[in-house]
């Protein structure tokens, strides 16, 4: 009877490690950091006035994921993003640049223009 109850207590306590492991894996994952990125544009494109840094998950950035993430971004004449397009990158990456691209804002032009943005993520910044 005795080790009955002692491998019960055991059950409960590595159950218990076990959720509040789960729960603290959940929360550090879902904690997003401000890391330092690289922006490249084209030379004679448009100026960007306004810019969002996108956010760098903390999962990536502790597991040292980064690389570049390309965006096509179609800017409309006000200088407002009027669409995105993924053109290659971590997808991980990509939906965290296009989520602050398409708060951006540039110069005023005449017509739609589309630009090729790139951005380097970099884990050991």
């Amino acid at each position: 009877m005795g080790r009955s109850t002692n491998f019960k207590r055991v059950s409960r306590c590595c159950g218990l490690l076990l959720m509040l492991g789960t729960a603290l894996l959940i929360t550090v994952c879902s904690v997003t950091a401000r890391a330092a990125q690289t922006y490249e544009n084209s030379p004679g494109e448009r100026k960007v006035l306004s810019r969002v840094d996108p956010d760098y998950p903390v999962a990536l950035k502790r597991l040292y994921i980064g690389g570049v993430v390309r965006v096509e971004v179609v800017v409309a004449p006000g200088g407002s993003v009027r669409s995105l397009k993924l053109l290659g990158g971590s997808p991980i990456l990509g939906q965290s640049s296009m989520k602050a691209i398409k708060q951006w804002k540039y110069a005023p032009a005449v017509a739609d223009e589309t630009l090729t943005v790139k951005i380097e993520f970099d884990p050991h910044r």
